[in-house]
This record gives structure tokens, C-alpha cells and sequence, in this order.
């Protein structure tokens, strides 16, 4: 029978030891990338807004039964608005709003003035060039309320 050596197997504990190091170095990795990376929330209290959802669709169903259109276009340096009913007649009243930067949330307050039936302009300098949301509301005649959210590029 042959002599054992007993320094033959005195690494045996140490692969465990590096074995587990490697596991706690990995997940440090891990939970580091997980902590520093976007969240994946895209939305605040998105369990409320769900649970809300059906105003949304009663609030996009009472737009839809106005049956009013808007064209907003950003040219120098104004801001301008033509607003249609269904039958392609202009809609009078009082439209007021900001023009935002989607991503900054950089918000600039407009102030419309009517330049006849259905047609407003807001003088408006966009800081930065590019893309840019109008986020109006406009008041009909009969105290109707028509959201006009629409994107515009900045030359």
C-alpha cells in the first residue's frame, strides 16, 4: 500500500474559499450595476395611474366626441395654432398651455393671442434647437375643454 502524502491535499479548502470569494465578488458586480442603472419606473405611482386608467379612456372618448382637430407648428419664432371641428369650421375661445422639452421637462409658458376664428399665436423663443411638445388647452365657446398635445422641431 502506498504512503499518503499529507501535503497532497491541503488545497482541497482553499478552491472552496476561492470558490465563494468568486460568488461574493460576482454579486458585489452585480448588486453594484443593479443600484447605479436606470430604475426601469418610467412612471411615479404607477399603481394609482392604472388603477385610473378608465378616466383616461372616458377623458379620450370626450375628445373624440368633440371631434376637433388641431395644427401646431413652430416657426420663427411663434407659435401657431389652427383649430377645426368636424366639419372643418374654425373654433373660437381662449387656448392657453407651455411648450415643453420632453426629456428636460424644461417648460416655457406661452401666451396666445387670437388672430381670428380657430387660429392663435404665441411668440416663443426655444432655447435649443430640436424636438419640443406642446402641451395646450383650449376653452370652446360653450366652456368645452379640448387638450392639444402635439410635438414640434426647433430649427
Amino acid at each position: 500500500m502506498p504512503a499518503v502524502d499529507p501535503n497532497r491535499s491541503k488545497w482541497i479548502p482553499w478552491v472552496f474559499v476561492g470558490g465563494m470569494g468568486l460568488v461574493v465578488v460576482v454579486n458585489a458586480g452585480l448588486v453594484f450595476a443593479a443600484l447605479s442603472t436606470f430604475t426601469g419606473v418610467t412612471v411615479g405611482q404607477s399603481y394609482d395611474r392604472g388603477r385610473s386608467y378608465n378616466n383616461v379612456l372616458a377623458a379620450a372618448a370626450r375628445q373624440e366626441a368633440l371631434g376637433w382637430s388641431a395644427q401646431v407648428s413652430l416657426r420663427e419664432g411663434a407659435l401657431d395654432v389652427a383649430v377645426r371641428d368636424r366639419e372643418g369650421l374654425p373654433i373660437s375661445g381662449r387656448l392657453e398651455g407651455v411648450l415643453q422639452r420632453p426629456l428636460e421637462r424644461t417648460a416655457l409658458p406661452l401666451d396666445f393671442a387670437a388672430l381670428g376664428p380657430g387660429r392663435f399665436l404665441a411668440a416663443v423663443a426655444p432655447g435649443q434647437p430640436g424636438q419640443w411638445e406642446a402641451r395646450l388647452t383650449l376653452t370652446g365657446p360653450g366652456g368645452e375643454s379640448f387638450d392639444i398635445r402635439q410635438r414640434v422641431m426647433a430649427p
